[in-house]
């Protein structure tokens, strides 16, 4: 009788589970969770960031910089 109730209970949890990946996938939520909450944050991050100006950079320094080997 226990062991029926625990295999039971195991695939009622895996159903969830099933129908739970089943929806993200049906109703893209990954893809909305990144597009609506994930990229506008690394676009804020990335635009704020510190960065050199290359226009800035002699012609000379450009190759020893860039092409080191």
């Amino acid at each position: 009788m226990k062991a029926k109730k625990n295999i039971k209970r195991t695939v009622g949890a895996l159903a969830a589970a099933y129908a739970g990946l089943f929806c993200v996938f049906y109703f893209d939520l990954d893809g909305k969770l990144l597009y609506y909450v994930v990229e506008p944050f690394m676009k804020r991050h990335f635009d704020n960031m510190e960065r050199r100006d290359p226009h800035t950079v002699p012609y000379e320094q450009i190759d020893s910089e860039y092409m080191k080997k």
